[in-house]
């Protein structure tokens, strides 16, 4: 795992999403505040943090699902305030769920294709399909991206758990995303589909960057170029996963005295 999907490619330091001094409230309850980070392109960053530490909410705030209540983001530079989450994705900005969302009574393809459609002539999906010809292509070159063009005429409810979560990033990648965000990507996923899915979060970082938040810790560790540690709602450590894994305060209130990583 680790850097290995970088062999080959220069690194990019461009930022390509920046997050200034932003919080987060519901009502009384102060769920982020005052966390600044700078994402920078072509690198795999892990939010992670004990249960309750706020991960969620700003994976959603991230990517447009909740606004913040202070701060600003900033993609490519542009604000993204104001801008409604279904803009996000024509932004470059497209990301995937903790519970599996696709239509289970579609086939594969039909799910990618809708999909497709849908990010193509936006409101237009139920136009005849045989109109866009080049949607069916970009359909299935995405199904070979993530491995599923021998399932592609299966229907997603008979797919295996990791199936399914690789048909649901392969949703997201229609929009040919700068930005992916993947929400416990391998949430409900054994050993083998844990490591078939890293195998295609490495390949994908090849040619995007990828923020994820994940509880799997020697996953994260692994794979990532850069974790993101939040305690309380707070930016609790931002650093390489060496860097984290020596952090004495995260070792306290996350990673533990005793849980291997040292």
């Amino acid at each position: 795992m680790g850097n290995a999907a970088f062999v080959g490619k220069q690194p990019m330091t461009q930022t390509i999403l920046s997050v200034d001094d932003v919080g987060k409230q519901f009502g009384g309850l102060v769920a982020l505040k005052s966390i600044t980070a700078d994402f920078k392109e072509g690198q795999i960053t892990a939010i992670i943090g004990p249960n309750g530490a706020g991960k969620s909410t700003f994976f959603n705030v991230l990517s447009g699902a909740l606004k913040p209540s202070t701060g600003v983001l900033k993609f490519r530079g542009a604000n993204l305030a104001g801008v409604p989450q279904h803009e996000y994705v024509h932004r470059g900005i497209a990301r995937s769920y903790q519970i599996t969302n696709i239509f289970p009574n579609l086939t594969v393809f039909e799910n990618v294709r809708v999909a497709a459609q849908a990010f193509r002539s936006r409101f237009d999906i139920w136009t005849n399909r045989g109109v866009h010809k080049d949607i069916d292509e970009k359909a299935l070159a995405t199904l070979a991206s993530v491995g599923l063009s021998g399932r592609r005429n299966t229907l997603a409810k008979f797919l295996a758990h990791g199936q399914q979560r690789s048909l649901e990033i392969a949703v997201a990648l229609v929009a040919d995303p700068a930005l992916l965000l993947l929400d416990e990507p391998t949430a409900g996923m054994g050993p083998e589909e844990t490591r078939e899915m890293v195998t295609l979060i490495e390949k994908l970082a090849a040619d995007r960057t990828i923020l994820l938040v994940e509880h799997k810790m020697k996953m994260i560790l692994g794979l990532s170029d850069r974790v993101l540690v939040l305690h309380h709602g707070q930016l609790l450590a931002d650093g390489t996963p060496k860097e984290i894994q020596a952090n004495p305060e995260v070792r306290r209130v996350y990673l533990g005295q005793n849980d291997g990583y040292a």
